[in-house]
């Protein structure tokens, strides 16, 4: 939960439940967003992992897994793609300096 508010945090008003550009958008590049492109969705997967880890019904736990799972895998490709047309080649070195989920692996 505190990587979720951490994230919410440092985008401010750039957050959005939508895929959209907002007015006056800038790339947040600042706190949880040095490191990771996508920190909320790390924590949603720690979420979801979590979830299954500890629930004791296995249908109930691996389901939050396939439901984020279908969300992330649905999302992402649409996300990046936006923001390399909002902001090209700022965006391009700062996928190149991040990571997309956890940092050091992917």
């Amino acid at each position: 939960m505190s990587l979720l508010y951490r994230t919410h945090r440092d985008l401010g008003r750039a957050w959005s439940i939508t895929l959209e550009v907002r007015d006056k958008h800038t790339l947040i590049t600042r706190g949880i967003y040095e490191k990771v492109r996508h920190p909320m969705y790390s924590a949603f997967w720690l979420w979801a992992i979590s979830q299954a880890l500890l629930l004791p019904n296995w249908i109930a736990g691996l389901s939050g897994i396939v439901g984020f799972g279908t969300l992330f895998f649905a999302r992402v490709g649409h996300e990046e793609r936006m923001m390399l047309e909002t902001f090209g080649d700022e965006y391009r070195a700062y996928m190149a300096r991040t990571y997309r989920l956890i940092p050091g692996i992917y």
